[in-house]
This record gives C-alpha cells, sequence and structure tokens, in this order.
C-alpha cells in the first residue's frame, strides 16, 4: 500500500477513534470528514460540494443543518447556530468555501508550517509574497515526469497538469490563481483554496 493511502487509512482509523472522546461540535465535523477519508483540501471540497444542494457555492443555515445531518451529527437548532457562527467568519449568514476550510481544516504544528515556508520561498522565485505561473516555470521541471519521458505529452502539457492541481474546484478556467503567503499562519492563500495540506 502506497505510503500515502496508508496515512489516510491510518488517519480515518484514528479520527474514528477520536469521535467517542471530543464533545466540540467543530471537532466531531472535523473527525467525521476524516474519518470518511475527507483528508485534505479535495476531500473537504468533495464535503462542501455534497452540502450545497443549491449550487450557490456558499452554505446558508438550512444547508449546513443538513449537512450536519448527512454526516450523523444531530444536534439542537441552538448548538447549529453557535457552529455555524463559528464558520460564517465575515458574518455574511452564508459559508463560503474558504470559511469552510479554515474552520474545519486541522491546525497545523509549528514543524510543518516552516516546512511550508521552505517550500513557499523556494517557489517564490522574486521574493514577493506571490508565485506566479512564472515562479512555478522556473522550479517545475517537466521532463521528469513519466508522460513526458515516454513521449505521451510535451512539457507544456504536463506543465498544464500540474497547474490543474491548484484550479478551483468550482471554476475550472484552466487558469490556476496566483498562491500568496499569509506570512503570520503559514498558509498558503488563493482566491478559492487555502493550500495547507
Amino acid at each position: 500500500m502506497p505510503g500515502t493511502a496508508r496515512h489516510d487509512r491510518e488517519m480515518a482509523i484514528q479520527a474514528k477513534k477520536n469521535l467517542s472522546k471530543t464533545t466540540d461540535p467543530v471537532e466531531r465535523l472535523r473527525l467525521q470528514c476524516l474519518a470518511r477519508g475527507s483528508a485534505g483540501i479535495k476531500g473537504l471540497g468533495r464535503v462542501f460540494r455534497i452540502m450545497d444542494d443549491d449550487n450557490s457555492r456558499t452554505l446558508d443555515f438550512k444547508e449546513f443543518v443538513k449537512g450536519l445531518n448527512d454526516y450523523a451529527m444531530m444536534i439542537d437548532k441552538e448548538e447549529a447556530q453557535e457552529i455555524f457562527r463559528i464558520f460564517d467568519k465575515d458574518g455574511s449568514g452564508t459559508i463560503d468555501f474558504d470559511e469552510f476550510l479554515v474552520t474545519l481544516r486541522p491546525p497545523m504544528s509549528n514543524a510543518r508550517k516552516e516546512i511550508i515556508m521552505q517550500a513557499f520561498r523556494k517557489l517564490d522565485k522574486t521574493g514577493d509574497g506571490v508565485i506566479t505561473i512564472e515562479d512555478l516555470r522556473g522550479v517545475y521541471n517537466a521532463k521528469h515526469h513519466p508522460k513526458y519521458q515516454n513521449g505521451d505529452w510535451t512539457e507544456d502539457q504536463v506543465f498544464r497538469a500540474f497547474l490543474d492541481n491548484f484550479d478551483s474546484p468550482y471554476d475550472k478556467d484552466g487558469k490556476p490563481p496566483e498562491i500568496y503567503m499569509l506570512a503570520d499562519t503559514g498558509n498558503w492563500w488563493t482566491e478559492s483554496f487555502y493550500y495547507c495540506q
């Protein structure tokens, strides 16, 4: 079993064990997601899309409560409102994907934040705090990709496939947004995602 799959499986098992110990509703939802294999941004994006019944790219209170119930978190209305307020960082009355992800993702250790900062600094060739496509072209070597090596893809096709990893699940425009560093938190921020996994 590949290391990543093994890690995901172990994380799901640990999340299931921890579920019985926690009373914090946000932590319970986080553990529910992890127990279902929703580790990482793509998994949490899938959870969000499932909860977003009207495909508005936001969750209103009704969708949020329904989503909690779908995840077997039967809670009373007052507790649901409290949790909703925790997620609704800007007080708009809806939860967008960034708010959902920031609230639900597990906290990072300082060691992990430092590794992310090192990676960001390496990618940010110009040192301006923004990783652009041009910065990535300077550090990403498509010649080592198996599809390039066997002649299936050109360097540009390999690079495009790499960039697609950073495209929003809602806005597949083929143009990944610039990636910014929020220095105080160590998080990578884009228009649609926080890349911190």
